[in-house]
């Protein structure tokens, strides 16, 4: 399997691409959209459902929201929102579940010019009490399936507004589309998007209308090109940048379907898919995997997916995926919520996340700080062509970087006069492979979060966690690699307090109460001490590549599951993760 992107590779693809050109060209002037221009989320999704307001929008669960009747819902609920004080420039925090109505709160608060902010719902208690307190919002609808999580926050949060009083208000509310979404310019704020950093804790970045709208033109017209005939799956959480931004400005775009999946099941995917008669999907690397690990059944080709669109395919499972699913085109990508540049597989080369307009570049980087290399003279230096570096993308006045909430957190991701004076450069923290021809493959996530489950899990957030026990004096978390699966799955190396003993089952028990699932570290390693250094990476470094061997430092123990805890770690025991046998729920 080659390293590189060839001119051959490229022009193979050409002749099926021939096909779309007239909506590639169309597609292409949103791409010039500049920061002043009257353009936004709400905007054109309100001239979609105005252009076609008989097609399907929506579908959930076996009902069919048509374009007008959508736009319709939304226009009611903007009229509500309005009436409890959203208005444009305000924030809108939305903790709620994959469903028509989320949609909706969304759809409404952009109408008005408001910045939503959707929350994670797997979040508790003082994790999920910081989300909040990052918007700044003037008010908060949240759905009632999210009550425990609700519930887990230690002080009752203010400006709330039930899912089902809003509905319920809306039911009587005005229809007419706000006059202000005509008003509003590409510059101003969608979304805030919530992103593990280095701080442990969620940082929330800004998407603005600008950079949502060069998505629906560039990864939706240009990248993955739908008909208005089709209909995309996404049973991923809306909360992720995946389902926001990208599913839903693809199908925008286009004036297609959107197929809402409640959440993601490996044993239901594609019966939904078939229910639904989607022609493409949108995935996570993880969810490809399951899908790969289940047993062969007719169903893996009884759908009508023509393309399958997302980010994190790996390329040992590229070829298998495409002939066992029977699907002709691999829409990867390359972004991230806070990034300014992105790529897409606009041209179907096979195990790439394809190609990229946008100013970058692939640099060496030091292993153990996980930073740009610098020489002698403060510059920076590219990597060859089939190489590994990290992935820098420019900052210009056409590709801004709009940041976090959070200032200091958005300058720290800056590197300026990288190779020349006045340069400035958004360290993606990631490890790309460049491959040639603006093609790039992702490698790796660096710094203190790694991906498992299709989420982002911050070390020092996990390692507050377990701290909290009694027991545990220090704790280290790191990412480790699990052969089958996608992700690093979390690893933490403790030491314990003085005449404690480690009880799995405790352990266990506080990771859940405070952590999402997907957080919760699948080994522990009781070591007897942990070195300190100033920036503790060197013996991070170490811890990670010592993994979890088995004679490795201490005594090792892997979650068995929630109602188990941690127990005494045996050979099969990462088979049974890659197998889906082992944490049990």
């Amino acid at each position: 399997m080659s390293d590189r992107v060839s001119l051959l590779d490229l022009a193979r693809h050409l002749p099926a691409m021939a096909l779309d050109a007239p909506g590639m060209l169309r597609n292409a002037t949103g791409m010039l959209v500049k920061p002043d221009d009257k353009s936004s989320v709400g905007l054109y999704f309100q001239r979609t459902a105005h252009r076609h307001p008989d097609r399907p929008f929506l579908r959930f669960e076996g009902t069919t929201y048509t374009y007008g009747a959508a736009n319709a819902a939304a226009n009611r609920y903007a009229s509500v929102l309005a009436e409890h004080g959203v208005g444009r420039g305000d924030v809108v925090g939305v903790l709620m579940t994959n469903r028509p109505e989320t949609l909706f709160v969304v759809l409404a608060s952009v109408k008005l010019g408001a910045t939503v902010g959707l929350l994670n719902h797997n979040q508790r208690d003082h994790v999920l009490a910081h989300s909040f307190g990052l918007l700044n919002s003037v008010l908060n609808v949240i759905g009632e399936e999210c009550k425990e999580a609700l519930d887990s926050l230690s002080e009752p949060l203010a400006n709330t507004l039930s899912a089902n009083d809003l509905q319920v208000a809306a039911e009587s509310a005005a229809a007419t589309d706000p006059p202000v979404c005509a008003e509003i310019t590409a510059k101003e704020r969608a979304f805030l998007i919530f992103t593990s950093g280095t701080t442990g804790l969620p940082k929330a970045s800004v998407m603005t209308h600008l950079r949502w709208t060069k998505s629906m033109a560039g990864l939706g017209g240009l990248g993955i090109r739908l008909h208005g005939n089709d209909t995309l799956y996404s049973c991923l959480p809306l909360y992720h940048n995946n389902a926001l931004t990208v599913a839903l400005s693809a199908v925008v775009c286009a004036g297609g379907t959107l197929a809402l999946g409640r959440q993601f099941s490996v044993s239901r995917f594609w019966d939904e898919v078939i229910r639904e008669e989607a022609t493409a999907f949108i995935y996570i690397g993880e969810l490809c995997r399951y899908l790969l690990n289940q047993p062969a059944k007719p169903t893996d080709r009884q759908h009508r997916i023509r393309l399958a669109v997302g980010n994190g395919l790996r390329p040992e499972l590229w070829d298998e995926f495409k002939q066992r699913f029977g699907i002709n085109r691999i829409v990867e990508f390359y972004s991230a919520s806070e990034a300014n540049v992105a790529f897409i597989n606009a041209f179907s080369v096979d195990r790439t996340a394809g190609f990229g307009p946008l100013p970058y570049a692939v640099v060496q980087y030091d292993e153990e700080t996980g930073k740009a290399k610098r020489d002698n003279n403060g510059r920076l230096h590219k990597v060859g062509t089939g190489h590994v570096g990290l992935l820098l993308s420019k900052v210009t006045d056409r590709s801004p970087f709009d940041g976090y909430t959070d200032k200091e957190a958005s300058e720290a991701k800056l590197l300026r006069d990288g190779f020349q004076p006045g340069d400035v450069w958004f360290d993606t923290g990631d490890l790309v492979r460049d491959q040639g021809w603006h093609h790039i493959a992702f490698v790796d996530r660096l710094g203190d979060t790694f991906r498992w489950k299709g989420e982002n899990v911050a070390t020092t957030e996990v390692e507050g966690a377990l701290t909290r026990s009694d027991a545990i004096a220090e704790a280290v978390v790191y990412g480790v690699d699990v052969p089958g699966t996608d992700g690093k799955a979390g690893m933490a190396a403790v030491t314990l307090s003085p005449d404690a003993e480690f009880d799995g089952k405790a352990i266990a028990e506080l990771a859940y109460r405070q952590l999402p699932g997907y957080a919760v570290p699948l080994f522990i390693r009781v070591v007897d001490e942990l070195e300190q250094t100033s920036t503790f990476k060197s013996r991070k470094v170490e811890l990670r590549k010592q993994g979890y061997a088995a004679a490795g430092d201490g005594t090792l123990y892997v979650l068995a599951g929630r109602s188990d805890g941690y127990v005494p770690a045996y050979d099969d025991y990462a088979e049974d993760v890659a197998a889906g046998r082992a944490p049990k729920n």
